[in-house]
């Protein structure tokens, strides 16, 4: 996946947050950006970012339509996903990234991990509720020890030979 500059990321923000289509025109009128940019360089940007695979068009009579390809979310995992495949060691990037999240995303870790989990909505948006507790019956090991132990909302992990760690849900 290509990255986004800055003015490229602003044109997929108006993409994003738009309901349907929108002309390069469209797109300009609502960007909300430090100066003024000219209609081409909008459609410049436009261009690059269907040659990158973030935007796709389509033709409305004299003027081109454009649209996100993914949304704001796949395209955020889909870079997640690419940034993990550059680690020499996946689990210790994992339990890394694990030991960084607050509670409430924890908890929404948990519940896309368990298979036999619903996926209830969130009563609130993530960082704006209580703390949430830990997932009932979940398997607790001995606390993490080493150099390497990482301490955050699932308990402490560290990493081990295999690169896939262990995990305690005990309270520190």
């Amino acid at each position: 996946m290509a990255r986004l500059g800055d003015l490229e990321r602003s044109v997929m923000d108006v993409l994003w947050s738009s309901d349907g289509w929108l002309t390069a025109r469209e797109v300009a009128a609502r960007l909300d950006h430090e100066r003024d940019l000219a209609y081409t360089t909008v459609l410049t940007v436009l261009e690059r970012l269907e040659r990158k695979g973030f935007v796709r068009r389509q033709r409305a009579a004299r003027a081109h339509r454009y649209a996100a390809t993914d949304s704001r979310e796949a395209v955020v995992a889909e870079a997640m996903m690419e940034a993990l495949g550059t680690a020499d060691d996946r689990g210790s990037a994992l339990v890394r990234f694990v030991g960084s999240v607050s509670a409430e995303e924890a908890e929404i870790l948990r519940r896309a991990l368990d298979p036999l989990s619903v996926l209830p909505p969130l009563a609130e948006p993530i960082g704006m509720g209580a703390a949430a507790a830990p997932a009932a019956g979940a398997p607790a090991s001995a606390p993490a020890t080493g150099s390497d132990a990482v301490a955050g909302p699932f308990g402490s992990a560290t990493g081990d030979a295999d690169g896939l760690g262990t995990a305690s849900t005990e309270p520190e």
